[in-house]
């Protein structure tokens, strides 16, 4: 898991969070807030694995609840849908900049990086064929240095 998030970023994603809802006439929920607050918690994360850490201590949250919210993440800028390999998993986008992704296909580790060279080469790439990049995902797939180290 990742470093617990500044009480102000939690905050200014709560109200993220609850101006969407109002947009869509939806309800803000406690249970919405807790799952966000646990998301931020977290990287890379599945609903499957936000379930098991709020069963922990919040019992009555079911996985329906989990990916219905995770979805309204989605759609209001803090998080972004990520398939790697056979799982989804989501991934807090609200304090990043632009990253890709190293994944192992032995143990599922997932490793970000930034790389300014890839980012010009691709900026590169497009102005050649006229092409204007809106957004990209690089996702790079092989062992990492443990599994290698295991081979």
């Amino acid at each position: 898991m990742a470093a617990r998030p500044a009480k102000k970023s939690i905050r200014n994603e709560i109200a993220i969070l609850r101006e969407h809802l109002a947009q869509h006439e939806l309800r803000v929920t406690s249970q919405r807030e807790i799952i966000l607050e646990t998301f931020l918690k977290m990287e890379h994360v599945t609903a499957e694995q936000i379930y098991h850490e709020l069963t922990k201590r919040t019992p009555h949250i079911g996985l329906a609840t989990i990916y219905r919210t995770l979805n309204l993440l989605c759609e209001c800028g803090l998080a972004q849908q990520r398939h790697f390999g056979t799982q989804t998993h989501f991934d807090n986008v609200s304090h990043k900049g632009h990253h890709d992704h190293m994944i192992c296909t032995q143990c599922g580790t997932i490793i970000e990086f930034e790389n300014c060279d890839i980012e010009k080469l691709q900026e590169e790439v497009a102005r050649r064929h006229k092409f204007h990049i809106t957004t990209h995902k690089l996702e790079l797939y092989g062992q990492c240095s443990t599994c290698h180290g295991k081979a």
